[in-house]
């Protein structure tokens, strides 16, 4: 069974936020870099979330521009890619945004039961591995992996990133308990591997660096 290239896709402050405190999404990326993200999300099969971003964020996970929206259908492919959630508890707000926009969706949950059951698919998991199986036979090629911090800390605590997009912004955030990219865990390899990074582009004032956590790099 073949899974998916499993993309990470995030966008960090200077010190490493990738959020304020605030109850609103906090802007860290720009105008630029947003349909760089729209045009990444076009070319998957498959954008996933965590339940608590879709909580905080209301995300919907749709591919906004319309000129991509028709090449994917030209190239007999859906509108819209498969949206996929990913809870412990099941518990979602069925009024959330993610329920009532767009294509298919998918929510995966430890939980025997789910709030949502009536709006989507649902498939108990145990194990991250075996949502990449899954999808894999499902004839997901490319999965795009937008958080939250949970979310990204699990696929890379599991080897399951073959790809990391992180677009860097000009700006500190400067509190101290607001949410990073990760949460401490035992990596792969440790603090001493070394990812390959394959290029790095200016998008106006943010920084875009595209790391290959499979790979590791050599030391200079």
């Amino acid at each position: 069974m073949t899974r998916p290239h499993v993309l990470l896709s995030v966008a960090v402050s200077l010190d490493g936020h990738i959020d304020d405190r605030g109850t609103e999404r906090f802007p860290l990326s720009n105008a630029e870099d947003f349909d760089h993200v729209d045009r990444m999300r076009a070319e998957s099969d498959a954008i996933l979330a965590g339940a608590e971003t879709l909580r905080r964020d209301n995300a919907r996970l749709l591919v906004y521009s319309e000129e991509r929206r028709a090449q994917r259908k030209a190239d007999g492919k859906p509108e819209f890619p498969l949206r996929v959630t990913v809870t412990r508890s099941g518990d979602l707000d069925p009024d959330l945004r993610f329920f009532h926009c767009g294509g298919d969706r998918l929510v995966y949950t430890r939980s025997a039961g789910t709030t949502v059951g009536h709006l989507a698919e649902t498939k108990t998991f145990s194990e991250f591995p075996e949502i990449l199986d899954d999808l894999g036979a499902r004839g997901v090629r490319k999965l795009m992996v937008e958080g939250g911090t949970s979310i990204h800390t699990a696929f890379l605590g599991a080897g399951l990133a073959d790809e990391i997009r992180v677009a860097v912004a000009p700006m500190l955030i400067g509190q101290a308990t607001a949410p990073r990219f990760v949460n401490p865990a035992e990596f792969p390899g440790g603090p001493a591997r070394r990812f390959h990074l394959e290029d790095v582009t200016r998008v106006g004032d943010v920084a875009v660096l595209r790391y290959f956590p499979k790979v590791t790099s050599e030391r200079a």
